[in-house]
């Protein structure tokens, strides 16, 4: 655990909230996006990458 996150607590000593840098908060919510979107994405179809590559080429959208 960081040294630089905070709990409140309540009267009773037990933790209710916490406090942390925005960095690492940010860095927690790019985490549950990155998460669900792959999760999101075990249902969609897929295709082999040669197929996905002839298709860019044919499309100009690369060139190698």
């Amino acid at each position: 655990m960081h040294k630089d996150i905070q709990f409140v607590i309540d009267a009773e000593g037990q933790r209710k909230a916490v406090i942390l840098p925005v960095e690492e908060y940010e860095e927690m919510m790019e985490d549950l996006h990155i998460g669900r979107a792959a999760s999101e994405a075990r249902s969609e179809s897929r295709r082999p990458i040669e197929d996905v590559v002839r298709d860019w080429r044919a499309a100009g959208d690369i060139d190698v």
